[in-house]
């Protein structure tokens, strides 16, 4: 493995074991963005965040990791963004790659499965995301797809 490829293996890594922080569902936070708000409607107040708290009515309803992405890719907030509500383990991977880097947990969900889930796909994904914007066959010293 080269010098660069093992360098990025251990920051990916990094990345999906420690990229999100564990809060309780009453913690503080500056706003509340609703999942079927836009975020362009917003984007003038940014400045003024320090957290936002996305929210997941259902763990089926995936709008709040768009809500992040743009965040995070468009509008560059570098606060902390939350992802509040119906938040389940099995999505930390995935809530890890769009942005967010706090989550309050169900009160049935595991904080131990979670971070454990975080550790899931440690080398990265094929696709590009918030953590490794290009895909894996763009990356230097990977083969070609």
């Amino acid at each position: 493995m080269s010098d660069a490829s093992e360098m990025r293996s251990m920051q990916l890594a990094g990345c999906a074991t420690h990229p999100i922080r564990f809060v309780d569902g009453d913690a503080p936070v500056d706003f509340v963005l609703a999942n079927d708000a836009d975020v362009e409607s917003v984007a003038a107040d940014l400045a003024g965040y320090r957290s936002i708290a996305l929210v997941f009515p259902k763990w089926a309803d995936g709008r709040a990791y768009s809500q992040a992405r743009l965040l995070r890719a468009r509008y560059r907030f570098k606060g902390e963004i939350r992802a509040t509500g119906e938040v389940l383990v099995d999505m930390m991977p995935l809530l890890a790659r769009t942005g967010f880097d706090a989550v309050a947990l169900r009160a049935d969900q595991s904080k131990e499965f979670a971070e454990r889930a975080l550790s899931f796909f440690s080398d990265g994904h094929y696709q590009g995301d918030l953590i490794e914007p290009l895909p894996r066959f763009r990356r230097s010293g990977e083969a070609s797809a």
